[in-house]
């Protein structure tokens, strides 16, 4: 039995993976800033989780403690009007001193989760590691950045692997797919623009499997893995199947593409000052447009990694889980 933390380990990937953890026999400790959904199921499993931030350096320095292995999850994650300060500090700054303070507690492995996002759209799909770096917004830069400081303390001697995964989704999940089974519930799914932007989802027990073995490797050729189901599909295409196993014959409408995006802008504008989130915002928009999709093959032949579960059976047990805990009304 090994003894690991999840910073992060309250959301949605971070318990998934605890969770995996307990089961496999590990100690773990959980940090996060909050409670999250699956808190109190947590703790019932024996998770060790203490409320508090990343940057704290004595709340970090006590739960990195004899751990064996930390699995960096913590993040500042997309909130349209929040500074980049905030984003730097806890994306970059605060990991760096994560970092420093596994070295001096002699962790034998750090695995970072950073975004495919670092890419931006992929002009030639399917991209992998080597596609060029082209963060689009400032959580992505701050993510690679995360990877930059990883790689000096590599060159200290760490062993860090870090895993760059796609479109993250399953049952726990009330965010980015949700959003898509509402839409094939109401009846009406507008496409804007023509439903061939690729999308590479990635079911959250494929993703657990990645990090288990991240932990397990050591001394990685250089590091840093995209992970992602075995097939990209257009959005069309994911809309179609949802709306298969939903038994929904929802209606596909196609509008164009820029008139949403010239709202979406002048949106974000407006609540630049607002303490809130726009209801539409260029990001989300870019969903109609932005190619997301790439090979697996680094980590299939350096991790071993092999995801087993496909989109239709992932869809099918998130859209259950859903209905179950009423987020479909």
């Amino acid at each position: 039995m090994s003894k690991m933390l999840v910073t992060g380990g309250t959301g949605f990937t971070g318990s998934a993976l605890v969770k995996r953890l307990i089961s496999k026999g590990n100690e773990v400790v959980v940090l996060d800033n909050q409670k999250g959904i699956m808190h109190d199921d947590l703790v019932e499993l024996g998770a060790k989780i203490s409320i508090g931030s990343i940057a704290d350096k004595e709340l970090v320095t006590k739960c990195v403690s004899g751990c064996d292995v930390v699995f960096h999850l913590a993040a500042a994650f997309r909130k349209v009007n929040l500074p980049k300060s905030v984003y730097y500090d806890t994306n970059v700054t605060a990991m760096r001193q994560l970092l420093e303070i596994c070295k001096s507690e002699n962790v034998r492995k750090v695995v970072y989760c950073s975004t495919q996002g670092v890419h931006g759209n992929v002009d030639n799909p399917p991209g992998d590691e080597t596609t060029p770096i082209e963060p689009e917004d400032y959580y992505q830069v701050t993510k690679y950045q995360g990877e930059e400081v990883a790689a000096e303390f590599i060159k200290d001697g760490m062993d860090i692997t870090t895993l760059r995964p796609t479109a993250i989704y399953g049952p726990g999940d009330p965010g980015r797919f949700l959003m898509l089974f509402k839409r094939v519930k109401s009846g009406m799914f507008p496409f804007f623009g023509n439903g061939q932007a690729l999308y590479h989802p990635l079911y959250i027990e494929n993703f657990v499997d990645a990090f288990e073995l991240a932990a397990e490797q050591v001394n990685g050729e250089d590091h840093v893995y995209l992970i992602a189901d075995e097939k990209f599909y257009h959005i069309k295409d994911i809309v179609i199947m949802i709306d298969k196993i939903m038994k929904q014959n929802a209606k596909i409408k196609y509008f164009p593409f820029w008139p949403l995006y010239a709202i979406a802008t002048v949106v974000e504008i407006l609540y630049k000052p607002l303490p809130w989130d726009p209801p539409i915002f260029r990001r989300r928009a870019d969903w109609f447009r932005q190619n997301r999709a790439f090979k697996i093959d680094k980590a299939k032949n350096e991790l071993g990694y092999n995801p087993k579960v496909g989109l239709e059976e992932g869809l099918t047990k998130t859209y259950e889980w859903y209905r179950d805990n009423g987020y479909l009304g």
